[in-house]
């Protein structure tokens, strides 16, 4: 065992006792052998706490109010003792081997300080509904967008604590942020097994609380750049004006949401406003802003017209 690194896997749990299950079972399941195993629930009122009194003995929990997952997943390490570290959210699973190749390819490369591989994403029944978006680690794109699965990634011990740990301010945000901090001290490299699944429900913050997932999105990127670019911004603004979740409710692009996004671009971006405007302008072709701003003004004239017909 002593030739075997300590694996500590952290789990940040508040009322996902519908999927708690699973997760464990995904931990404990795995051909690791040499994983700690911890579990901080944040005073869940559902069955969370029963399901983990029937784990008693194969994992470590904690019960009490903390200040959100980032924090959990701080106070959760400063129990471990692992010199390899992962944290899982409690409705996310690994697929098997998942550990044992992450730790096969971070230790090749002693310098290397994040591991991460490829995920799928699941419905709340566990049905697969397509791979995750991720990408080959590139510092320069993660300046644009988050690529990185958080429940495939594992890091070295010493890269998250030289990175700082979780920002317990950061609520929704806190993965992008890590990554960023931890790119600026470590090297982070991509591998290519598919270890874990992102489940995508109503539940989940990403899908129901997408606009302070984005407005905090944009406020991570102009802290840690200078500089937000237009997607991010887009993204935020199609939410202001149709409240999709933009997962399962794609967002449809038109005129006032593109102007919309100049605006907000712009206030983002008050020290580099004419760098956004270049951005924003290179999106959109003359052509298709004539299109799109035909398209809404077929939109007033139907809604006009029904007025109308109503008051006739």
């Amino acid at each position: 065992m002593n030739s075997v690194p300590l694996v500590s896997i952290v789990t940040p749990c508040y009322n996902m006792g519908r999927y708690l299950e699973q997760t464990i079972e995904s931990v404990l399941a795995q051909d690791y052998p040499n994983i700690e195993y911890i579990v901080m629930d944040g005073g869940s009122s559902d069955d969370s706490l029963r399901i983990l009194e029937q784990y008693r003995g194969r994992l470590e929990f904690h019960s009490g109010r903390d200040r959100g997952t980032a924090d959990a997943i701080n106070r959760g390490f400063e129990r471990s003792r692992g010199s390899v570290f992962a944290y899982l959210n409690a409705d996310d699973t690994y697929l098997p081997g998942a550990v044992t190749a992450a730790v096969r390819n971070l230790m090749a490369v002693p310098g290397i300080g994040v591991v991460y591989g490829d995920a799928n994403w699941v419905d709340e029944d566990g049905r697969v509904l397509g791979p995750y978006p991720i990408k080959q680690y590139d510092p320069a794109l993660l300046s644009q967008e988050c690529f990185i699965c958080q429940p495939a990634a594992f890091m070295r011990r010493e890269a998250f604590e030289l990175a700082g740990l979780m920002d317990p301010k950061l609520q929704y945000a806190y993965d992008y942020d890590l990554w960023i901090r931890l790119s600026r001290f470590y090297p982070i490299r991509k591998i290519d097994s598919v270890l874990a699944t992102s489940r995508m429900h109503k539940d989940n913050k990403t899908v129901g609380q997408r606009q302070p997932v984005l407005k905090e999105t944009l406020g991570v990127l102009r802290w840690h750049y200078g500089y937000v670019p237009f997607r991010p911004v887009h993204a935020y603004a199609c939410y202001l004006i149709d409240h999709r979740d933009q997962f399962f409710e794609p967002p449809r692009p038109s005129v006032l949401k593109f102007l919309l996004g100049l605006f907000i671009g712009l206030r983002y971006n008050l020290r580099h406003p004419f760098r956004y405007i270049r951005e924003w302008a290179s999106v959109m072709t003359l052509g298709g802003l004539v299109r799109r701003w035909r398209g809404l003004l077929d939109f007033f004239s139907a809604f006009r017209a029904a007025r109308v017909n109503k008051r006739l």
